[in-house]
């Protein structure tokens, strides 16, 4: 579990934005540790920030509430390692290689947290899977790029026409079920990490360009 940490030193008046971000902090630290959401302890979270435990509810009414707050900004990070690798590339078939890899290498570098992200959580929380109705819900950024993705590649002609979303779901779907599998049973013969995503952009969104195929 966390080290333990020394007595908090009380912020000034005015500044409780700030505990509410270390309270944040505090709770993605115990769960990157252990990746164990349910067994998640407002005690805990106060002991790692030096704070008493009811001063935690003057920043969130209950432990689910911080939890959703520690997801949304998990997701916020997905979101943007996604977005800073497609924007690194150029050309649709790239981009939205790039993008798929980002996703997969978040999962397989953070897993507890990722774990964490796509688990089940404790009470209602706001939706956090895509919607057509909805745009970009919490934690739907990543998959947002990722339909947008599919779109520039049927634009450009290098992936059949058809719905984006769809193919995005199915991506996403192949995606999870990689970095799943892959963390659950380590000890498998896997194939390189870009070989499979390579080889589910083919099959599933049909690339006519395959960017690694130079490469051995």
């Amino acid at each position: 579990m966390s080290v333990k940490r020394s007595a908090r030193v009380r912020n000034p008046q005015g500044q409780g934005s700030r505990l509410r971000a270390e309270l944040i902090d505090a709770a993605d630290r115990i769960l990157a540790e252990t990746g164990d959401l349910h067994g998640l302890s407002l005690r805990a979270v106060a002991r790692e920030v030096g704070i008493a435990t009811p001063s935690i509810y003057l920043h969130f009414p209950d432990k689910a509430a911080l939890v959703r707050a520690v997801l949304e900004a998990r997701f916020a990070e997905l979101a943007e390692a996604v977005r800073a690798a497609v924007t690194q590339d150029t050309g649709p078939a790239e981009q939205l290689r790039a993008g798929c890899l980002a996703y997969c290498r978040f999962a397989t570098e953070h897993p507890n947290a990722y774990r964490v992200l796509f688990g089940r959580r404790p009470g209602p929380a706001p939706a956090s899977a895509p919607s057509r109705e909805g745009g970009i819900q919490t934690g739907a950024a990543a998959f947002d790029t990722l339909v947008q993705g599919v779109a520039g590649c049927m634009r450009a002609g290098v992936a059949p026409d058809g719905d984006p979303f769809r193919v995005a779901t199915n991506l996403w779907t192949a995606l999870h079920g990689i970095v799943s599998l892959r963390s659950a049973t380590p000890g498998f013969p896997w194939p390189a990490l870009e070989r499979q995503v390579d080889d589910v952009l083919a099959g599933l969104a049909g690339l006519h360009h395959n960017p690694s195929a130079s490469e051995g």
